[in-house]
């Protein structure tokens, strides 16, 4: 049996509150710190609605920190792989990442992003979101995150 979102129960925590994102494209100010130690994975439910014109999109960042205090953030990043060819060394990229959700309608749309390894290493993580594709008409965002 499930239980709702709550402090007491760490495996469910509200990432972001069902609220707008904040205007011009600029990212949540204050987004919500939550305590994740020994936990090995989290699941990220999602779900955002367009502001008053079609064309919108939300931007999420998932920083980490390793500490309890969170005095330390950590940005996930994106890795590709470079061309291997025979008698020379591979250059492979990697770089922090933003993560982009366009919508397909102009419904609220629910979606999952994850699994997101902690592997028990981490203590505090943090989702950060901003509208970025209609930014002068910001849509409304909520995330609520389930761990493991």
């Amino acid at each position: 049996m499930g239980h709702p979102v709550s402090t007491v129960y760490l495996d469910v925590q509200e990432a972001r509150a069902f609220s707008i994102l904040p205007a011009v494209g600029a990212w949540d100010a204050n987004p919500t710190e939550m305590a994740c130690p020994s936990f090995d994975f989290v699941l990220f439910y999602l779900n955002y609605i367009e502001g008053a014109v079609v064309g919108g999109a939300v931007d999420i960042r998932i920083d980490i920190s390793t500490d309890s205090t969170g005095t330390a953030w950590h940005q996930g990043t994106a890795y590709s792989t470079g061309a291997v060819a025979g008698g020379g060394d591979t250059s492979s990229l990697f770089q922090r990442e933003n993560i982009t959700y366009e919508p397909t309608t102009t419904d609220r749309e629910y979606f999952i992003f994850g699994p997101v390894a902690l592997n028990g290493t981490v203590e505090r993580i943090r989702v950060v979101a901003r509208e970025s594709g209609q930014v002068g008409t910001p849509g409304w965002c909520q995330i609520e995150a389930r761990f493991q």
